[in-house]
């Protein structure tokens, strides 16, 4: 990358952060749906189409889609601001963390069912991803 003449350390640091964010996100789902349904529906090949019914295996479900569902765009967004070379405004790496910083706050509120803030809290990570976009057409 310092070919291209960009500093990327920072952008490729939350890169990979945001790809431990991915797999907590994962293995919470996982192992809220196997201390439902057994360590035996985990490993077989999940032909029956069961789903887990208690509402935290469900809420870390709905919490992993919703974190797949602008996970692309800031990955995007990302590799845009650290190669177009944000140095000049910085907006591309703070929306970065905005986003990051609340998608971690988000988890933990969407697990304990705790509605209105934790959409605020949604709202605020969507506000980093603005500031990233911003940062690409300064």
């Amino acid at each position: 990358m310092e070919a291209l003449g960009v500093t990327a350390t920072p952008y490729m640091t939350l890169l990979a952060l945001s790809v431990v964010l991915l797999v907590v996100h994962i293995l919470l789902q996982g192992m809220f749906a196997t201390r439902e349904l057994g360590s035996q529906w985990n490993a077989g090949p999940r032909d029956e189409g069961l789903e887990p019914k208690s509402p935290l295996a469900g809420r870390a479900a709905r919490a992993s889609r919703n974190f797949q569902e602008t996970y692309p765009a800031f990955i995007g967004l990302l590799l845009g601001v650290a190669f177009s070379g944000d140095d000049a405004s910085y907006w591309g790496l703070i929306g970065a963390w905005i986003w990051f910083v609340a998608r971690i706050v988000y988890l933990p509120l969407y697990l304990a069912g705790i509605p209105y803030f934790r959409s605020f809290v949604w709202l605020i990570s969507l506000i980093g991803l603005l500031a990233m976009m911003f940062a690409l057409f300064r």
